[in-house]
């Protein structure tokens, strides 16, 4: 299972929704996810990759980490795990 996937399925999973409903122009508004909810994915998906998520909960618009789209979210992702390794 590659990132893709594997963020797909957590930003499913709180969204209780099936992965095949999440697309990579989705929102986490459109999924339904609140801020709780990022900020749950967010750890999900630290806790996965074993990766610090540069972002803010109190100013995500502040933060580098771009969560407009669910591409964006994964295209960060690929970039922070690159980074480690």
């Amino acid at each position: 299972m590659d990132i893709k996937d594997r963020v797909i399925r957590i930003i499913a999973e709180q969204a209780v929704l099936d992965p095949s409903d999440v697309t990579m122009e989705s929102t986490l508004e459109d999924l339904g996810i609140d801020s709780l909810g990022l900020v749950e994915s967010i750890f999900a998906i630290e806790e996965e990759f074993d990766i610090s998520v540069p972002f803010n909960a109190n100013a995500p618009n502040e933060s580098d980490f771009d969560i407009s789209s669910v591409a964006s979210i994964i295209q960060g992702i690929n970039k922070l795990v690159a980074e480690q390794s």
